[in-house]
């Protein structure tokens, strides 16, 4: 378990008595249900087509446009384990992760602090299907162990600066290992989470590679071998694969992804 977290599940110990804590319900229960072929990502995609560019989101427009307001109000209406397929529950999901760590944003929770992440990981539940479910367990209780897939690291987006980008679309059944794909990619070849000294044979990964070790290290034996079959600089990806590179974790950026709210 890495420190913050660590330190996060401490702080939810000493305050869950007077705090409450969610963890995902067994059943969900809409109090005005929505069959699941009405059930549409469109509000958020046109929400996220609009207001995201190169990953900064612009909260305040969001909190006044409709459609968000729509797509929450969506969310709480359909029963997710009535989904039809695997992947319809993976896209679900991932977006109602990035669609409440927005949300928690406009609430006036912040990720910024200690005590902060506790409040917007914790302490933060969000209504889906009737029942509520907060940002930690949706992740670390659902996303990660029911399907068992490494590249939900770079499209769930904690609102924070070295997260991975939020992208400008919703993610969908049709795209979504494609998309998938599109986001791993683009959060491994990105400078300014991931950078590679190839004169010293040093890789300087996101702490997102130390949080979730497991889960890539699962799929690849190792991180680099995971990191290498996204590495677009073919030069590079050949050094990684062959060559002994040691691993050094970035300093994590919490800051706002985007104009305060």
């Amino acid at each position: 378990m890495t420190r913050w977290m660590a330190a996060l599940l401490a702080l939810g110990i000493l305050v869950s008595s007077l705090v409450g804590c969610s963890t995902v319900p067994k059943s969900f229960n809409p109090a005005e249900p929505i069959i699941t072929k009405d059930f549409s990502h469109q509000a958020l995609d046109e929400t996220l087509r609009i207001h995201v560019a190169d990953g900064v989101v612009n909260y305040p427009a969001i909190a006044v446009d409709p459609k968000f307001r729509t797509y929450l109000m969506q969310l709480d209406r359909i029963d997710p384990t009535r989904l039809p397929t695997q992947q319809d529950r993976l896209a679900f999901w991932i977006n109602a992760y990035n669609a409440f760590a927005i949300k928690g944003i406009l609430d006036g929770y912040s990720p910024m602090t200690l005590w902060g992440r506790y409040r917007y990981f914790i302490a933060r539940d969000h209504q889906v299907g009737g029942e509520t479910i907060n940002l930690y367990d949706l992740e670390r209780k659902l996303l990660i162990p029911d399907f068992r897939e490494p590249r939900v690291h770079f499209a769930i987006v904690c609102a924070s600066s070295s997260c991975p980008k939020l992208q400008p679309w919703a993610y969908s059944i049709d795209k979504l290992d494609q998309q998938l794909e599109e986001s791993a990619r683009g959060f491994i070849n990105d400078p300014t989470r991931n950078q590679f000294d190839r004169q010293q044979k040093i890789a300087r990964l996101s702490m997102i590679f130390q949080w979730f070790r497991e889960d890539f290290e699962a799929q690849s034996g190792s991180l680099l071998n995971y990191v290498q079959r996204y590495v677009t600089d073919p030069d590079l990806a050949r050094e990684l694969e062959t060559i002994p590179y040691r691993v050094e974790f970035l300093e994590y950026d919490w800051r706002l992804n985007g104009p305060p709210y």
